[in-house]
């Protein structure tokens, strides 16, 4: 398996997980934030590294939505854990990737793989997360009030999540229909 930049990046990516996580538990807001905008910033530039050099590797496109899915759980739990986030936030956000993830596991068991397609919801839904938490960390790291960040941001993730989660539960059921013994 071909390890190329892009792949490195992605690594780097994993590598700021923990880090981020254990900033945030040290109550380092700031450098929290700071790394969760690194790997932000990492996400895009390992992808547009590899489309424009044509350096796309299975083991990239298995990573990178790894990656991507490590540090939003990670935060997500750590700010819950932490008390900055409400559990029923934490809770749908992690259950609705369990159940994504339950599903194509069961396909596979049942003998009936489906290919992940991404779907526009759930990239907005992403970007929803992503910009919920770094908006977090950001109001964090300067002792903004959190109020508004919370009353504005928690709401859109909650819907987001939900309708994401309930589109690909269809798109699910639906392929296990089609491909039935």
């Amino acid at each position: 398996m071909p390890v190329n930049l892009p792949n490195i990046i992605t690594i780097f990516r994993i590598l700021l997980v923990p880090l981020t996580v254990w900033l945030l538990i040290e109550g380092r807001p700031g450098l929290a934030f700071i790394a969760f905008l690194t790997a932000g910033i990492s996400d895009g530039v390992d992808g547009y590294i590899a489309r424009r050099w044509n350096l796309r590797t299975a083991l990239g496109a298995w990573l990178d939505p790894l990656a991507d899915k490590l540090l939003l759980i990670s935060i997500y739990v750590t700010l819950g854990v932490i008390d900055h986030l409400p559990v029923w936030l934490v809770i749908l956000v992690v259950s609705r990737d369990v159940l994504i993830v339950g599903g194509v596991v069961l396909a596979w068991l049942m003998e009936r793989p489906m290919k992940m397609q991404p779907l526009f919801i759930s990239k907005a839904n992403t970007a929803a997360q992503i910009g919920f938490a770094g908006l977090f960390l950001l109001f964090e790291a300067f002792d903004w009030p959190l109020d508004m960040v919370l009353w504005a941001g928690a709401p859109v993730v909650a819907v987001l999540t939900i309708a994401s989660g309930a589109l690909y539960m269809r798109d699910w059921m639906r392929h296990m229909a089609e491909n039935g013994q």
